[in-house]
């Protein structure tokens, strides 16, 4: 019986010797499955790197072995940028981006470039044309300054012909000829016509196109006159003028300046023919033979009233 007590008392004074020096933790848990929701996931069996896609979801942890799902956000301090998405498990990572650059767009001026403004009006330049029959004879000469002149209330300006730039084309016969001038801008052309009756060749129609900025509203003109009867003179005579204008509508003339012209009965020489000249250039003696007259009366009158004053400083004396 006491030693039944004694190996009790044995036992329980080793059991509180034990107690002082070995503590147990208050909490176990299962190796590899603890955790905390502010604290890097562990594993105990190596694996391969984990993926983290931060997002405003919960986010999946994948591992070889098992698939663990954190329910609370992933902490802000993740190194992670929130554009780059891990699509291998050796790292490597492709960046999507949100917004594409936008390429800067190239400006180009839409502006309408300035058109060139009407030659202001002045002296032009005369030039020298000729149209050839059976390549010996000529059958249209014309030495003219051509402009042509747009007058209207909302516009005016003008286009002066450049010989350097113009050339004569047409068509000669018996009697009809077509004396065309054509420029860059566009053409003239003169329709002469022969009358036997009156022996006389002169222009009946005139017709030209322009293509040039005559007024702010419009750079493109055309105009013909078929009843006219100008630059007309005798057969076998040259037409010559310091001056001529032809109305041709809408505002538009036709300027001809210094001009010779013949059409028809050209001599062997190919040279113009006896000068007709028009009626502004013709000598006007009216105004000569006005003066004349007016100088004769003044003469006269003169005269009869020296002859009475001089009867009356006679009849003024008496006989003594």
């Amino acid at each position: 019986m006491k030693s039944a007590i004694f190996i009790l008392f044995c036992c329980l004074f080793s059991g509180l010797s034990l107690s002082k020096h070995v503590k147990p933790p208050a909490t176990m848990a299962p190796a590899g499955e603890f955790f905390s929701s502010s604290q890097t996931v562990m594993t105990t069996e190596p694996t391969t790197p984990t993926t983290v896609i931060p997002t405003s979801e919960p986010t999946t942890l994948t591992t070889t072995g098992e698939t663990t799902t954190l329910t609370s956000p992933v902490s802000e301090t993740s190194h992670a940028p929130s554009t780059i998405n891990a699509t291998t498990p050796h790292a490597e990572t492709t960046i999507n981006a949100t917004t594409a650059p936008t390429p800067h767009a190239e400006t180009t001026a839409t502006g309408t470039p300035p058109q060139p403004q009407p030659t202001p009006p002045g002296p032009v330049t005369a030039g020298d044309y000729r149209l050839l029959k059976n390549d010996t004879t000529v059958c249209v000469m014309a030495h003219v300054a051509l402009a042509i002149r747009l007058e209207t209330p909302k516009a005016s300006g003008a286009f002066k012909v450049q010989p350097n730039k113009t050339h004569a084309v047409g068509e000669c016969r018996q009697s009809r000829s077509n004396l065309t001038l054509v420029f860059p801008e566009g053409f003239i052309t003169f329709l002469f016509n022969k009358s036997t009756e009156d022996s006389i060749g002169y222009v009946d129609t005139l017709t030209f196109r322009l293509n040039y900025p005559l007024s702010p509203a419009s750079s493109r003109f055309s105009a013909s006159n078929n009843s006219l009867r100008v630059l007309s003179a005798k057969l076998g005579h040259s037409y010559s003028c310091r001056s001529d204008s032809f109305y041709m509508g809408n505002g538009l003339y036709l300027d001809v300046k210094d001009d010779r012209v013949q059409a028809f009965n050209f001599s062997k020489s190919n040279e113009f023919g006896v000068t007709d000249q028009c009626a502004a250039d013709q000598p006007n003696y009216s105004v000569a033979i006005g003066v004349g007259v007016t100088l004769l009366v003044l003469i006269l009158v003169v005269v009869v009233v020296y002859l009475l004053g001089r009867r009356r400083r006679a009849d003024g004396y008496q006989a003594l």
